[in-house]
C-alpha cells in the first residue's frame, strides 16, 4: 500500500506531461503560416524547445524515482503550477491562431500592430519566459530549485532566510514576506508589482522570476523605489514588447533623435533592451551589459542618445538613483593573505593581468578581477566568469581598502553591519601550501572590501597572459554603449 502511492503519483505526473507535450506538437503545426514569423522569441522556435525540455525532465523524474525534494515548494509543487499554467496558456495561444489545416478569412491576426497580433506577442513572451525558468530550474532535466543561486547577493539571502529550499511560492504568500524588507501599499501598486515579477502569469513568485526581477531594479536597498522610478512611473518602460514592435512604435519618432523606449530583453533575461533613433534617423535597439538600468540612461543622456522617452519631452532625471549606497565590509583573513603571499602576489593584485587591482566582482561566482580585464574577456564574446566558467549575470564595482592594524572592537562590529545589504555566505577559500616562512606583520594585514564577500580564486600560481593580450584591452569596449551597432536582439 505504501508503494502504491507512489507509482499512482508518478502515473499522474507522466499523464500531465505527456498532454502538456501533445499540446506543444498541435500548437506547432498551427503556426506553419510563414505570415506568423518574427524576430526572437518566435512561436515556432520556443514550442519544440520547451517540449524538448520537458521531456528530459520527464524522463529524469522517471530515472530517479521523482528527482528533487518534495516538500512544499519543491519540484513537484513547481511542476503542478507550471503544467497546468502551460496547459492554460497553450489554449490561447490556440485560439488566436487558425485551425489546423483550415485557412482562415481573418486576416487581423495576420496585420502587424492588430489587436490579436499583439496577443499574440504577449502571449509568446509568456512561453519565452516559461520556457527560460524550466530550464533554469531544471538543467538537463534534473531539478536545481534547492540550490539555485540567485544573482544578487542579498536577494539570494532573503529568498533562503524567508522561503527556505522552496522554488516557488504563491503570490499572496510572496507579498507579505517581501513587504518584512520592503514594504509595498496595497491596491493597484500591489497589482503593479505583480503583473512585473509575475512573467509567466501563472499566479505564483519562482526564485526564477525573483531572481530576474532582483537583476532589473537593482540595487537591492532600494529595490522597489527603483522599480517605482523606472516601470511604474518612467514613460519609457514597455513591458511585453518585442523586439519588432519597438522598432514599430520607434518608426512614429525617426523625425525626432533621441526618442527611446526601454524594455526587460526577451533573449537575456535579467538584461535590459532600450531602443533609440539615432541621430541620423536610424532605429538602434542595443544591451547594456552587466549595469544597472539608471546608469545606463544617464550615460545615454549624457551623450544625447536617450532625451525624449516615448517621443515625450519630460525625461526623468535618473540621479537620485545613482547614490552611493552602504556597502558590506569584508576582511581578508591572515590565513588567505598567507596563501597570496606564498605565491608570491598580492590580494589585490589581478590575478589575470597581474598588473591592476582588482576593481570588480562577478556575480554570482564572486571572483574578483580587474575592469580592463573583465572587458576584454567579455569583448571575446565569452560570457563566463574567467577562472571557474560559472555564467555571468552581472558584476559590481568593488574598491579595497587598507585597514590599520589597530582596528578596535567597534570597527569589528561595523563590519557585519550591512548598511542595507544582506550577507552572503562565503565559499571556504583555496587550501593553504604547505608552511612557509612569513613575512612579517604588516599594515596589509587586513583588508576592507566594499561589496559582498568574495570568493577566491582556485590558483596555484599567478596566471599571467602575454601583454599584448592585456594592452589590447585598453582599446576595447564591451557592446554597451548606445552605439552599438543595430541588430543586436533580445
Amino acid at each position: 500500500m505504501a508503494a502504491a502511492a507512489p507509482r499512482g503519483r508518478q502515473w499522474s505526473e507522466s499523464k500531465a506531461f505527456g498532454r502538456a507535450v501533445r499540446l506543444l506538437q498541435r500548437l506547432e503545426e498551427q503556426c506553419g503560416d510563414p505570415r506568423l514569423a518574427s524576430s526572437p522569441p518566435s512561436l515556432r522556435d520556443l514550442l519544440p524547445r520547451t517540449a524538448q525540455l520537458l521531456r528530459e525532465v520527464a524522463h529524469a523524474r522517471r530515472a530517479g524515482g521523482g528527482d528533487g525534494p518534495e516538500g512544499p515548494g519543491g519540484a513537484k509543487d513547481f511542476l503542478v503550477v507550471y503544467l497546468a499554467n502551460l496547459e492554460a496558456k497553450s489554449r490561447q495561444v490556440a485560439a488566436l491562431l487558425p485551425p489546423r489545416g483550415r485557412k482562415t478569412t481573418n486576416d487581423e491576426l495576420f496585420r502587424e500592430g492588430s489587436r490579436l497580433r499583439r496577443q499574440l506577442a504577449k502571449l509568446t513572451l509568456i512561453f519565452s519566459h516559461m520556457c527560460a525558468e524550466l530550464g533554469a530550474l531544471f538543467p538537463g532535466g534534473k531539478y536545481c530549485g534547492h540550490t539555485y543561486q540567485l544573482t544578487k547577493v542579498p536577494a539570494h539571502t532573503f529568498w533562503r532566510d524567508h522561503c527556505g529550499a522552496r522554488c516557488v511560492l504563491p503570490w499572496a504568500e510572496f507579498e507579505l514576506l517581501l513587504c518584512l524588507c520592503h514594504p509595498v501599499e496595497p491596491g493597484c501598486t500591489t497589482l503593479a508589482l505583480r503583473s512585473t515579477i509575475d512573467l509567466t502569469c501563472s499566479g505564483h513568485v519562482s526564485m526564477f522570476e525573483f531572481d530576474i526581477f532582483t537583476r532589473l531594479f537593482q540595487p537591492w536597498p532600494t529595490l522597489l523605489k527603483n522599480w517605482q522610478l523606472l516601470a511604474v512611473n518612467h514613460p519609457g518602460y514597455m513591458a511585453f514588447l518585442t523586439y519588432d514592435e519597438v522598432r514599430a512604435r520607434l518608426q512614429t519618432y525617426r523625425d525626432k533623435p533621441g526618442s527611446y523606449v526601454f524594455r526587460p530583453s526577451c533573449t537575456r533575461p535579467g538584461q535590459w533592451a532600450i531602443g533609440f533613433v539615432s541621430s541620423d534617423g536610424n532605429i538602434l535597439q542595443t544591451i547594456p551589459v552587466n549595469k544597472p538600468l539608471f546608469q545606463a540612461l544617464l550615460e545615454g543622456q549624457k551623450e544625447g542618445f536617450y532625451l525624449y522617452p516615448d517621443g515625450k519631452n519630460h525625461n526623468p532625471d535618473p540621479t537620485e538613483l545613482c547614490q552611493m549606497k552602504p556597502h558590506q565590509r569584508v576582511h581578508v583573513s591572515e590565513e588567505q593573505l598567507q596563501l597570496y603571499w606564498a605565491m608570491d602576489s598580492t590580494f589585490e593584485l589581478c590575478k589575470i593581468c597581474a598588473e591592476s587591482n582588482k576593481d570588480v566582482k562577478v556575480e554570482p561566482c564572486g571572483h574578483l578581477l580587474c575592469s580592463r580585464c573583465l572587458a576584454t574577456w567579455q569583448h571575446s564574446d565569452s560570457q563566463t566568469c574567467p577562472f571557474c566558467r560559472c555564467k555571468i549575470k552581472g558584476q559590481a564595482a568593488v574598491i579595497i581598502h587598507e585597514l590599520k592594524a589597530s582596528a578596535t572592537a567597534e570597527d569589528s562590529e561595523d563590519s557585519n553591519d550591512n548598511g542595507g545589504e544582506l550577507q552572503q555566505v562565503t565559499p571556504s577559500p583555496p587550501p593553504l601550501p604547505p608552511r612557509l616562512d612569513l613575512p612579517p606583520e604588516s599594515p596589509r594585514s587586513k583588508y576592507q572590501l566594499k561589496v559582498a564577500p568574495l570568493a577566491l580564486p582556485r590558483l596555484r600560481a599567478p596566471l599571467t597572459l602575454p601583454r599584448f593580450w592585456t594592452e589590447a584591452s585598453a582599446s576595447l569596449e564591451i557592446t554597451s554603449s548606445p552605439q552599438a551597432r543595430e541588430g543586436t536582439r533580445g
